[in-house]
């Protein structure tokens, strides 16, 4: 489906700065959470390479990259939030992940006017108006430049980590649980990266 930006064009006429957020990383065995906050010109149209954007999850590393640099390019202003994976131990992913986004949003060097979030919840901390909208980074322009500079970043960080912990793979799955990754804990045990909180049945971890 062609993303437009349509979604945001209801918004734009009380609201300047519509703001689209999105996370990568709630699924992983290590690493941190990541979200996006993108904040797009009023009245913005996607064109060229930005006609191809979707969800980040639907898109191959290289589509992503690309259009990585080329939201950064057109953006007003692109707000990055990470939470750790000490963090998501000590409140659990879902605060984590609210945690993440809010980062996200006041990261921007100007407030947003409001907020069009991914997924069904959200817990804000900026005196904004809000909106989630479900499956939103499939639906909405602007949450949708979210997930692909939240994973985009977040990838860029494992690739990173992976160099610390080279028995793990962690270029290849980012931390998510692959076969590969399972057989790496089973054989190293846990590095530091690993979220202690997550447990894995077939390693026998209750």
């Amino acid at each position: 489906m062609l993303l437009t930006a349509e979604y945001e064009e209801k918004f734009w006429l009380e609201h300047p700065r519509v703001c689209g957020i999105d996370e990568a990383g709630r699924g992983p065995l290590a690493g941190p959470v990541v979200a996006a906050a993108v904040v797009f010109p009023r009245h913005f149209r996607p064109e060229g390479i930005l006609e191809k954007l979707n969800d980040s999850k639907a898109l191959s590393p290289e589509r992503r990259n690309e259009l990585a640099e080329a939201i950064t390019y057109n953006a007003d202003e692109i707000g990055i939030g990470v939470v750790d994976h000490l963090t998501i131990d000590r409140l659990n992913i879902f605060r984590a992940t609210m945690l993440a986004m809010n980062r996200a949003a006041e990261s921007l060097a100007g407030p947003p006017s409001f907020l069009l979030i991914d997924g069904n919840r959200f817990t804000p901390h900026l005196p904004v108006p809000w909106m989630t909208v479900v499956k939103g980074d499939a639906k909405v322009f602007s949450i949708a430049a979210a997930s692909v500079m939240a994973k985009t970043h977040r990838d860029g960080l494992m690739k990173a980590y992976a160099k610390q912990y080279p028995a793990y793979g962690f270029e290849r799955h980012f931390g998510y649980p692959t076969k590969q990754h399972i057989e790496a804990i089973a054989m190293h045990g846990r590095c530091p990266l690993h979220r202690r909180s997550f447990r894995l049945r077939e390693l026998g971890e209750k």
